[in-house]
């Protein structure tokens, strides 16, 4: 008698667990709708739309789920041009708690696509409410220049996407450049701001990238702004700045560039980032000194198409 005592003080502390893990995925994609932070973010965004021009796109920064001001500027974008498929694409996600296109999915109600490389993080994004909630696609796949345009044909897509964010902190010059299968109208493309505003640098490709395991200094990823300038104008767009804390570009398709907005050259619209990802001896190094850890290690010049290695003493910051 005791032991069945005991099992069945078991099976409902079990079903106590189970239960409380259900309500607490039930719930966050319902807090999200209910959270003060997004409320005052669609009132924030509906003051911005009102604004007929502005000089830099810091202007309409704030922050809901994006890590920085990009959930701001998105919102602006998305007021002043006219995107007739309300559908998204994101690389590089984790688990979609922070992002560039969950404000944009719950608040907007766009349909969406994302992607990363760990499968332990999609299958977070697949249990959370928010996958049933809202059409989001997610899909657990290493990106490399090889698949991509493989894996943007699984959605149901009408090729004119209406937003493309890519960040996977390694291959993102390489990536948008073999993208051919979608035209988005907006283009987000996270820079390495490390290598300057006068390089039209990447890092050369490899299909097998990894930051954390190229370079002990994990700041050795990426590309300049100068260099995803020189491919948008290849694929027709037009740069239009990037955020304050300078790790996002923004591009609009030619077509679709709004009044509201001015182009910018690489000079015009670089930020340099302020954040410290190295870390050597315990010391975070800061503004110019960190791109001495990777000096002299190996670059790509897009406007020379040629490899070469960095030279800090030649990186002009402005």
């Amino acid at each position: 008698m005791f032991v069945l005592f005991r099992k069945i003080r078991s099976f409902l502390t079990l079903q106590k667990v189970l239960s409380k893990q259900v309500n607490e995925l039930t719930n966050a994609y319902f807090e999200d709708l209910k959270s003060v932070k997004l409320n005052l973010g669609q009132i924030q965004a509906h003051i911005n739309s009102q604004k007929e021009y502005i000089n830099n796109i810091s202007e309409v920064e704030f922050s809901v789920f994006s890590q920085w001001g990009d959930d701001g500027i998105i919102q602006y974008l998305i007021n002043k041009i006219e995107i007739p498929n309300k559908t998204f694409i994101e690389f590089g996600v984790e688990n979609y708690k922070e992002s560039n296109t969950r404000f944009l999915l719950i608040n907007n109600n766009w349909s969406g696509y994302i992607i990363d490389g760990s499968k332990e993080h999609i299958n977070y994004i697949k249990k959370d409410n928010i996958s049933w909630a809202c059409e989001l696609y997610a899909e657990a796949s290493f990106i490399t220049a090889e698949n991509i345009n493989d894996l943007l044909k699984k959605p149901d897509f009408d090729p004119e996407v209406g937003l493309l964010s890519i960040d996977i902190d390694g291959n993102d010059y390489w990536v948008w450049k073999a993208i051919h299968v979608i035209n988005p109208i907006i283009v987000i493309v996270e820079y390495n701001s490390l290598f300057g505003v006068n390089n039209a640098w990447t890092v050369p490709y490899d299909p097998n990238f990894v930051k954390y395991e190229k370079h002990s200094s994990i700041i050795y990823y990426g590309c300049s702004v100068k260099a995803l300038c020189l491919l948008a104008e290849e694929k027709n767009y037009v740069f239009i700045g990037c955020n304050s804390k300078g790790n996002n570009a923004y591009f609009i398709r030619k077509d679709k560039m709004p009044e509201a907005l001015t182009s910018k050259t690489a000079e015009q619209g670089y930020v340099l980032s302020k954040f410290r990802e190295a870390q050597v001896n315990a010391e975070r190094p800061i503004g110019k000194e960190r791109i001495k850890l990777i000096n002299g290690l190996e670059i790509f010049d897009v406007a020379k198409n040629e490899k070469t290695t960095i030279n800090s003493e030649l990186v002009v910051y402005k």
